[in-house]
C-alpha cells in the first residue's frame, strides 16, 4: 500500500513539486477560500416602497420635533454682547485702539456702558471674542512645547524647535516657548453695577473653573511644584509680547499661576475658526430668587493691552448663560428641523408617484 499526502494547496490549484522551482513564476491567485473568494454570506436588500416610505416618514417624524426641541432650547439661552474694539472715533476705547501696540509698556484703560433690558437668572458666563484672529494656521498651531508644558525640566531649558522663532530671547529659552504662548490674550475685564442712587458695586468675577480639568491637571504643570516659581523659571526669559513673566501671571494665587495659570490654559486651546470667544470668568448665581444679574445700567472696565487692529481684527465681551446642550448655537436645531422636513417631503412625493404608477400597472395587468 502506498502513503498518500493530502495538501490543500494542491486542491486549490498549488502544485507542490519539481515545478516550484526557483525559476518558476509566482503563482498570484488567491487561495480559495470563501473569504478572498468573496462567497461570505451577505444581505443584500431590495428596496420597495414598502420599506422606504415608511423609512423617510419616520425620518421626519423623529428629526423634527428634535430639531424644534433643541432651536427653541438654544433660542431661551440668554446672551449679551459688546463690540470694544474702538474702530470708530464715537468709541470710548478709540484712543486705546490707535496708541496700543505689542511693544506698549503703558496699559490703557477706557470704560463701555450699557444696559441690560432683561435680568440674567443663572449662572453666567463671560467670555471675550476675537473675530479674523487665524488660530487654525498649521504653524501657529504647532508652534508650541507639550513637554515643556507638562513641567520637563530639560525642556524649559532646551525648548522644542518648534517654538521658532519664539525659542529663545538673546541666550536664554523661552518659557513657555511658542506663538500660541506669545499671542497670549492679556485684555482685563471689570464689570460694575449701577444702582439706583447711581452708585457703582462690582460683580463678583470667578476667574478658577474656566479651564477643562484634564488640561489644568494632566497636561500643564509648572517645573518642579508649584512652589518658588521665580526659583523654577530662573534663567528662561518671558515671551516677547508679554510684559511680565509667566510666574507673574497669578502671583496671589499659588494654584492659578505659571503653567497652571486657567486664563493661559484657555488660550492654548486653540480655535478651529477665525472667529471664536473664550471662556474668562464666571458670574455664580446668587443665593434665592435674586438674579445673577438684575436688569439694568452697567459700566465694562477695559485694560487695553491687545492690539487686534494691525490684523482687521475686532474685540468683545460676550454675557451668555448655558442649557444642558452648552451655549448658544441655532445650528443643530435648524439642521435637524431641515433634514427631517426633506425626509418627509420626499416620503409624500414618493408616496404619491407609487399610488399613481402602481394603479397603472395594476390595471395594465388585469386581461380585457
Amino acid at each position: 500500500m502506498m502513503a498518500s499526502s493530502y495538501n490543500a494547496k494542491e486542491e486549490d490549484g498549488h502544485h507542490s513539486g519539481a515545478s516550484s522551482g526557483a525559476g518558476a513564476a509566482k503563482n498570484r491567485k488567491p487561495d480559495n477560500t470563501a473569504f478572498k473568494q468573496q462567497r461570505l454570506p451577505a444581505w443584500q436588500p431590495i428596496l420597495t416602497a414598502g420599506s422606504v416610505l415608511p423609512a423617510f416618514f419616520v425620518i421626519g417624524l423623529i428629526f423634527i420635533p428634535i430639531g424644534i426641541g433643541l432651536y427653541v432650547t438654544s433660542n431661551n439661552i440668554r446672551e449679551f454682547e459688546i463690540d470694544y474694539t474702538g474702530e470708530s472715533s464715537n468709541s470710548p476705547c478709540y484712543s486705546c485702539a490707535k496708541n496700543v501696540t505689542w511693544n506698549s509698556t503703558e496699559p490703557c484703560f477706557c470704560t463701555v456702558n450699557f444696559t441690560l433690558e432683561r435680568p440674567f437668572e443663572s449662572n453666567v458666563f463671560m467670555y471675550y471674542g476675537l473675530s479674523n484672529f487665524y488660530q487654525n494656521h498649521r504653524r501657529y498651531v504647532k508652534s508650541r512645547d507639550d513637554r515643556q508644558l507638562n513641567g520637563d525640566p530639560s525642556s524649559l531649558r532646551n525648548p522644542s524647535k518648534e517654538c521658532e522663532p519664539y525659542r529663545t530671547s538673546g541666550d536664554l529659552p523661552i518659557a513657555p516657548c511658542g506663538a500660541i504662548a506669545n499671542s497670549l490674550f492679556n485684555d482685563s475685564l471689570v464689570l460694575y453695577y449701577i444702582d439706583s442712587n447711581n452708585s457703582q458695586s462690582e460683580v463678583p468675577l470667578v476667574k478658577k473653573g474656566i479651564a477643562w480639568w484634564t488640561d489644568k491637571h494632566v497636561k500643564f504643570k509648572n517645573p518642579g511644584g508649584n512652589s518658588n516659581l521665580t526659583a523654577a523659571f530662573q534663567g528662561t526669559a518671558k515671551p516677547v509680547n508679554w510684559r511680565k513673566a509667566v510666574y507673574e501671571l497669578d502671583p496671589s494665587d499659588p494654584e492659578n499661576n505659571g503653567f497652571i495659570n486657567e486664563d493661559f490654559i484657555v488660550w492654548m486651546r486653540t480655535a478651529a475658526l477665525p472667529t471664536f470667544r473664550k471662556l474668562y470668568r464666571i458670574i455664580q448665581k446668587k443665593p434665592g430668587a435674586t438674579p445673577t444679574l438684575p436688569s439694568g445700567n452697567y459700566v465694562l472696565h477695559i485694560t487695553y493691552n491687545y492690539p487686534v487692529l494691525s490684523f482687521d481684527g475686532r474685540k468683545r465681551m460676550i454675557l451668555s448663560t448655558i442649557s444642558w446642550m452648552g451655549g448658544k448655537n441655532p445650528f443643530l436645531g435648524i439642521a435637524y428641523i431641515t433634514v427631517g422636513s426633506i425626509c418627509f417631503f420626499l416620503g409624500v412625493v414618493l408616496l404619491i408617484i407609487h399610488h399613481k404608477y402602481d394603479n397603472r400597472n395594476t390595471s395594465a395587468d388585469i386581461p380585457s
